[in-house]
C-alpha cells in the first residue's frame, strides 16, 4: 500500500487522488503549486497522480495543473455549507456596507451568496446571474429582484455567456459584490473563461465594485485573467492577508476592509 505523510499522518493513494479530484472539482483549474500546497505531497508524486486521473478521464491535464471533467462531486448548496468562518464574516462585514435603496449587483460565489443571506430585511434592488441567490431572495417581499438569463453553468447555478452579457449591458448598478478564484498582482483570475467574460461585463454595469475574498486567495492564479486590481475599488477580506499584500493591494489604490477571526 503506497502512503504519504501529510502533517504526520500517513495518505493512502486513494485517499490523496480523492483530494486532488475535489479541489479540482471547486476549482475548475487547479495548478500544480497549488496541488502541492493543498495535499502535502511532492511534484513528481502529483504529477504522477494527475497522469492517472487524466487516463482514467476525470481530469485533463493542462500546462501547469489540471482541469476537471468529472461529474459534479457536489452541488453548489453543499459547498455553501461549507463555508469557512472566514467567509461568514466577511460577507456579514459587506452586507454592511451596502445601504436600503442600493441597487446591488451579485455574481454567483459561495462567498457572495452568504452576503445575500446578510441583506434580508434591506429595502435593495439586486440583481444576479445565481439560481441559488435568487432561490433565496425570491420571497423577500422587501427586495426587488432581477434574475441575469444566460446558459447556466452546470456545477455552480451560475447564467453566464453571450446571452447574460447582452442582458448586462441594459443594466446598472450602484455596486457589483463578486467573488474571484484569485488574485495576484496583475489582478483578478477565475477558472472559467465564460464566466471571466461576464464577469467584465458586470464591472462595465457597475459604479462600484466590491470584491470578496478570504485570505487564502492572495497569490494564486486561475485558468483566465479578469480584470486589474485597478478596476475593483474595495476589497473585504479577514486578517490572514499578509502585510505584503496590504501594501499592494494599498499600493493599487484600493480601500481595505479587514476583518477579525
Amino acid at each position: 500500500m503506497n502512503l504519504i505523510n501529510v502533517g504526520g499522518k500517513p495518505m493512502i493513494v486513494d485517499e490523496r487522488r480523492s483530494k486532488i479530484l475535489q479541489i479540482a472539482e471547486e476549482l475548475g483549474f487547479v495548478s500544480l503549486q497549488r496541488l502541492v500546497t493543498e495535499v502535502g505531497a511532492s511534484e513528481s508524486t502529483i504529477r504522477r497522480d494527475l497522469e492517472f486521473l487524466d487516463s482514467s478521464g476525470q481530469i485533463q491535464r493542462t500546462r501547469g495543473g489540471a482541469s476537471y471533467l468529472g461529474d459534479s462531486l457536489s452541488d453548489f448548496d453543499s459547498r455553501r455549507s461549507r463555508a469557512s468562518q472566514e467567509k461568514q464574516l466577511i460577507a456579514r462585514r459587506t452586507a454592511d456596507l451596502i445601504s436600503p435603496g442600493e441597487t446591488v449587483l451579485l455574481d454567483g460565489g459561495t462567498t457572495t451568496l452568504e452576503v445575500a443571506r446578510h441583506l434580508t430585511g434591506k429595502t435593495l434592488q439586486v440583481l444576479t446571474n445565481s439560481l441559488p441567490i435568487a432561490s433565496l431572495l425570491m420571497n423577500r417581499p422587501e427586495i426587488e429582484l432581477i434574475f441575469i438569463g444566460g446558459y447556466v453553468y452546470p456545477r455552480t447555478g451560475v447564467a453566464l455567456g453571450e446571452q447574460s452579457v447582452e442582458a448586462l449591458k441594459k443594466m446598472h448598478a450602484s455596486r457589483l459584490v463578486m467573488s474571484t478564484g484569485g488574485i495576484t498582482a496583475d489582478g483578478l483570475f477565475n477558472s472559467n473563461a465564460l464566466l471571466v467574460e461576464t464577469e467584465r461585463q458586470m464591472i462595465r454595469a457597475a459604479d462600484r465594485v466590491t470584491l470578496v475574498a478570504d485570505s487564502s486567495k492572495f497569490g494564486q492564479r486561475a485558468l483566465s485573467h479578469l480584470c486589474p486590481l485597478s478596476d475593483v475599488d474595495e476589497i473585504v477580506t479577514d486578517d490572514g492577508m499578509s502585510e505584503e499584500w496590504r501594501h499592494v493591494i494599498e499600493s493599487a489604490g484600493l480601500k481595505t476592509e479587514v476583518v477579525r477571526t
